[in-house]
């Protein structure tokens, strides 16, 4: 049954995944094992085809549409059952930047992790994040940019941590097309990762370790 529900997930099969997970809790599975060795699992497959480019966004973006469904459905089982998100991450494209495919793509690969996100959206001032992740108790801040203008504003975000008092609670990611593992090193974030399904896999690695 959990098998069938990570399949059609992959497939992009967002009704069936719904009512697949319904059939599973009827079933009395556990909220937790259909999460992971159903939905989570299904994610993770899509996850490394889209690392090795067997699989694209559109694909992506369908799988995850199915993993939502399926989630909405054991959203209260698991708060009933006192379940928590592994981790909690703030992300979104910096100040000047309105690109958000990247941003909504490793979104959707952390939330398929476990990891709860809490989305800013486009255009984030460097303070917008840090004041978030204080408020909202997050481990991790995400940065994305798409132009070579506004990747300096990552280096303010740093700054800003720096400024509250967090940069030693709190790790900063950073993405997108120009930005690099240098471009990392000179301001001082903490990761960089060349796409979406190894940004995800990176923020679990850091809320694990949390």
């Amino acid at each position: 049954m959990l098998n069938n529900i990570s399949e059609n997930l992959q497939k992009g099969k967002a009704k069936i995944v719904k009512q697949l997970v319904q059939e599973a809790v009827d079933a009395g599975i556990p909220a937790q094992e259909i999460l992971e060795k159903g939905l989570i699992a299904g994610m993770n497959v899509i996850g490394e085809k889209f690392r090795n480019n067997e699989v694209f966004v559109p694909e992506v973006l369908v799988a995850a549409r199915a993993m939502n469904m399926g989630a909405q459905v054991l959203k209260p089982l698991l708060s009933a059952d006192g379940v928590k998100a592994s981790g909690k991450v703030c992300i979104g494209t910096i100040q000047g930047d309105l690109h958000d495919i990247g941003k909504n793509l490793v979104k959707m690969m952390m939330e398929g992790k476990g990891l709860e996100v809490v989305d800013l959206g486009t255009d984030v001032a460097p303070e917008t994040y840090v004041q978030t992740a204080i408020e909202q108790n997050c481990q991790i801040i995400c940065c994305s940019a798409l132009l070579t203008t506004t990747m300096p504003l990552m280096g303010e975000v740093v700054k800003a941590a720096e400024a509250a008092g967090i940069r030693d609670k709190v790790k900063i990611m950073i993405g997108g097309a120009p930005v690099s593992e240098e471009f990392r090193a000179q301001i001082g974030a903490d990761v960089y990762t060349p796409d979406a399904a190894s940004a995800a896999d990176a923020a679990v690695k850091i809320c694990v370790g949390c």
